[in-house]
């Protein structure tokens, strides 16, 4: 790809993130999220290969059906309400069409299908910017508007994705098919609590952003794409692939690693609303995704030679590794001891 297209790419990438978080217009949050749309839609399709081509398709088609439906929320709201300020959503099927607009913008269920298939066919970079930047502006969104969401309706929705996020995720040998259910799974967290805590919800993107991007930048280094491959990636980079494991314990949110700090607070924050029952499902429904994890975590680092496997084994990578593993993994893994200062801050 030309360099100067990539950069272009990434600055309009960069200008519709900032242009939506930063609004309070509708329109302008509207056209921010086009941009980013149109921003990424290169990134994905830079290989010249049929499965980045309908990648690029899938996400367009997807994202300007989305964005169509987020116009017409907020021109109905303003029809009714005469206002086009975001926190002043208040008529009822304005907020019904936003939800499922941002659902879809997100990959929330039932509006996931795009999800996977668009990562699976983007290069390993280009994937951890569609799971972590650009999820960004309409998360964003959902914080504005949160108080005028239907609490149960997005409860029902994130009990779904973190059951599909896990039970679809058990069955894949991609590592970016199982990265997209994770985000899935991680994205029902992040709406059951939206309601009731917004704070929480970006406290707990902030970290998942973290997460995610240490396992993309990881698995892009040792040029891993699919779980036959991971159990010969020890032999390149023995120290990164067991950072690697350390990662993939914290997405799956186990102590005392940084992963379980939100999913803590998240129970914690839904018992104080007495909905326990939400809190008891939605954690027993994270064991399923908890499988896969543990399952990458075993091909990655104890399934170590002499195994059975039909790939030639690698000597030492001698590729630079990217300056930005280091500090990504130390904090997807070492920032659970700030937990009290967080809580104060909450």
């Amino acid at each position: 790809m030309n360099p100067y297209a990539k950069l272009i790419s990434l600055l309009s990438l960069t200008l519709g993130t900032t242009i939506t978080t930063s609004s309070t217009h509708w329109v302008m949050a509207w056209a921010g999220l086009e941009i980013n749309t149109l921003a990424i839609i290169p990134l994905i399709s830079k290989f010249h290969h049929p499965r980045a081509i309908e990648a690029a398709t899938k996400y367009f088609l997807v994202q300007a059906t989305a964005s169509a439906l987020i116009l017409f929320s907020s021109m109905t709201n303003a029809w009714v309400t005469g206002q086009w300020d975001i926190t002043q959503l208040n008529h009822p099927t304005s907020c019904l069409l936003l939800t499922a607009a941002i659902a879809m913008k997100l990959g929330l269920v039932p509006f996931h299908f795009w999800l996977p298939e668009v990562l699976q066919g983007s290069p390993m970079i280009t994937a951890m910017l569609l799971t972590t930047v650009v999820k960004l502006p309409p998360i964003t969104i959902l914080l504005l508007t949160s108080h005028s969401l239907n609490p149960t309706l997005l409860t029902a929705m994130a009990i779904a994705s973190t059951a599909l996020g896990g039970w679809m995720g058990l069955n894949q040998t991609q590592t970016r098919k199982i990265l997209a259910f994770s985000s899935i799974s991680h994205l029902g967290w992040m709406a059951i609590i939206i309601a009731y805590s917004p704070k929480l919800t970006m406290l707990t993107f902030s970290l998942y952003t973290l997460m995610t991007s240490a396992t993309f930048l990881t698995l892009n280094t040792t040029k891993t794409l699919k779980l036959s491959t991971m159990m010969t990636s020890w032999t390149k980079s023995p120290t990164l692939t067991a950072s690697l494991m350390l990662t993939l314990l914290s997405l799956a949110g186990l102590p005392p690693l940084t992963g379980f700090m939100p999913k803590w607070l998240i129970i914690q924050e839904l018992t104080k609303q007495e909905m326990s029952p939400m809190a008891t499902i939605i954690t027993l429904l994270s064991l399923l995704g908890l499988f896969f994890y543990l399952r990458l975590a075993y091909y990655s680092t104890i399934t170590l030679p002499p195994n059975s496997t039909n790939h030639m084994k690698q000597w030492h990578t001698t590729n630079p590794m990217n300056p930005l593993i280091a500090p990504l993994t130390s904090l997807s893994t070492l920032l659970l001891p700030v937990s009290p200062m967080i809580l104060t801050i909450l």
